[in-house]
């Protein structure tokens, strides 16, 4: 197989890099340019028809491999794909247009028994092979929003879906999928090679359509045939997972578009990549982040198909699952559209999957309910590892799930889970989750042993839970705190600040200026006369030195604001900084806490607030 592979790939490579600046200077020549535009994302004229070289590569390929006389269906339908694309780049072709010779060209599909074979009704399994290839093939276009990301993910599924064919003995159908995922592969990677950012040509409309018909199509299967895909398992979760990414942007884009007023087909700055840049990656790091979760969704998309009866395998998909719906909420509180643009500021719906995660709690209630069946089934996985012993004992699973699932649950709530925010998790709230899992598990322990009298049950299935589930739930809790303060630091814009002293003051310094205004600014680090504490980290950020380290960064331009956290300094210390900082046109802060009256002191009961402010020493 691997010869049958590696022949079509370097072709359609070297085709790719002779092809795609052909185009390219073809394009800037005619006047065929993406020109910027207030919803797209790029910022200069970029040359068109990328997609026109890698078609021209992958067709010319496969002819030289004799792939169109195995597969016509599959050709013939991925070219008509393709002229649609560059009959859209060219004229601009209505969305209802598009959907239309989509559906025609997946009904050709289905016409020839092409079918996902996820249900056993075939009327159900033929609709949704529809809506899969449609949605697949709008997916990539989607997806095909900044410079690589497209073109990557699609050279990282095809080569999860190669993989997966290399070792089968599907016969000759195969071995000619195999050939043209391997030409798409090649076309693909030469094309990457001008894409990556800077880019000087996109794809267009014909590029990306062309690539995610074709990977939605080699997911299908005759319906006589189903060589190498064993059971339901692998037919559902691991195309899902290979494909992971371009499904999770489309339903991102498609629910924030579609609750903030916006047609799904309208253009935008609203992608998982845009978000990801708005809350400070560089766009390089975006599309680095988002390549990285296809590799590991393709990855684990092969290994739940390869190894179909492992419990190991399908428990990192469904937690692999889990992370990405937390990623994705994460992800949906990112404001990327106006007020003015929204219903929002007509009174609808506002598009924040967060705040219905915290206001109404369904998600929070869904996620525990998902993460307390897996930990339980996963303990029991890890105490009887003989698959005969597991089986013996499977019983006795099934008739205990429902007592677990409802005594841990009901702990929860009790426990106050339930009423905590999610980005101030901290080390209260994780003894929180430990007394609602200790509670949970001998609640679950006295109902079984006193109630349905099951005694032949492990206990040490319980031990191995509740260490399992403890662990999952913080996790989860913490989850929107972690990716918050992970993506603060590899933030490269926003004003840079120090703070001066990394004790008690620094990280209430550090929480204010976070909570006011953490979209506009980036943590250098802290500055503390105490050497001792030269090179710590408080709350993640580094301790870089004292009063000589903060003149060489002041010196340096490294900085833009200091901010001092001590109640006491020195007035002769405070009086060199504030020369310092006005040398160097950097503003200084200082942070106040004070007792604000609320009651005059004559009154019977008086009360008094405190409150925290950044008190500005020198513009």
């Amino acid at each position: 197989m691997l010869v049958n592979v590696g022949a079509p790939f370097l072709g359609a490579l070297l085709l790719s890099l002779i092809f795609v600046p052909i185009c390219r200077a073809a394009a800037t020549r005619y006047g065929f340019v993406a020109r910027p535009r207030d919803d797209r994302w790029h910022r200069r004229p970029v040359a068109l028809f990328g997609g026109v070289g890698i078609a021209a590569s992958l067709f010319v390929t496969s002819l030289m491999f004799q792939v169109p006389g195995e597969l016509p269906v599959l050709t013939v339908t991925a070219v008509l794909i393709f002229i649609t694309g560059v009959v859209d780049d060219v004229v601009n072709l209505k969305p209802s247009t598009k959907l239309i010779v989509q559906i025609v060209l997946a009904s050709a599909l289905l016409f020839f028994d092409y079918r996902l074979n996820w249900i056993h009704s075939e009327t159900l399994d033929r609709l949704v092979s529809l809506v899969w290839v449609v949605g697949l093939t709008n997916a990539f276009n989607l997806l095909d929003n900044m410079d690589g990301l497209c073109a990557g993910v699609v050279i990282i599924v095809s080569a999860a879906l190669l993989i997966d064919l290399l070792p089968g003995s599907g016969g000759a159908r195969l071995i000619f999928e195999a050939r043209y995922l391997a030409a798409l592969l090649g076309a693909t990677g030469g094309f990457l090679a001008f894409n990556l950012y800077p880019a000087t040509i996109f794809m267009g409309d014909g590029g990306s359509m062309l690539l995610g018909f074709s990977v939605a199509a080699l997911t299908l299967s005759p319906a006589h045939q189903t060589a190498g895909r064993s059971d339901v398992l692998s037919i559902v979760a691991a195309p899902v997972l290979v494909l992971l990414i371009p499904i999770f942007d489309t339903t991102l884009v498609t629910l924030s578009r579609w609750l903030s007023g916006r047609r799904a087909s309208q253009g935008g700055r609203d992608h998982t990549s845009h978000r990801l840049v708005a809350i400070g990656l560089s766009e390089r790091r975006a599309v680095t982040l988002l390549w990285a979760l296809a590799a590991v969704g393709g990855a684990l998309g092969v290994a739940v198909d390869h190894f179909a009866y492992s419990w190991s395998a399908l428990a990192a998909g469904v937690i692999f699952l889990l992370g990405m719906i937390l990623f994705a909420a994460y992800l949906g509180g990112i404001r990327t559209y106006d007020e003015a643009d929204t219903r929002a500021a007509q009174g609808a719906i506002t598009p924040l999957i967060v705040e219905f995660m915290y206001k109404r709690r369904v998600a929070e209630v869904l996620l525990d309910f998902c993460l307390v069946t897996i930990c339980y089934y996963a303990a029991y996985r890890m105490r009887f590892e003989d698959p005969e012993e597991f089986m013996r004992n499977f019983v006795y699973f099934l008739r205990s799930l429902p007592v677990v699932v409802a005594c841990q649950m009901i702990a929860f709530f009790a426990v106050g889970i339930y009423r905590g925010v999610w980005r101030h998790f901290g080390m209260v709230d994780t003894l929180n989750v430990a007394k609602g899992v200790f509670f949970g598990t001998v609640s679950a322990q006295i109902v079984i042993l006193y109630v349905y009298l099951f005694f032949s049950y492990s206990r040490t299935v319980f031990a191995i839970y509740g260490m399992l589930i403890l662990t999952a739930v913080t996790v989860s809790r913490a989850s929107f705190r972690l990716v918050g303060d992970f993506m603060r630091r590899q933030r490269r814009s926003g004003r840079r600040v120090v703070i001066y002293g990394a004790g008690d003051g620094g990280t209430l310094v550090l929480r204010e200026l976070l909570a006011q205004d953490a979209d506009n600014v980036r943590i250098v680090g802290f500055i503390d006369d105490d050497r001792r504490k030269a090179g710590i980290r408080v709350q993640g950020y580094p301790v870089l030195g004292g009063f000589a380290a903060l003149t060489v960064l002041l010196e340096s331009h490294s900085i833009d604001s200091v901010v001092v956290s001590a109640r006491s300094m020195a007035p002769e210390r405070l009086n060199n900084l504030e020369v310092l900082c006005t040398s160097s046109q950097v503003a200084l802060s200082r942070l106040q806490v004070a007792l604000q009256p609320i009651v005059e002191a004559q009154a019977p009961r008086p009360v008094s607030t405190s409150r925290a402010v950044l008190h500005q020493i020198r513009p």
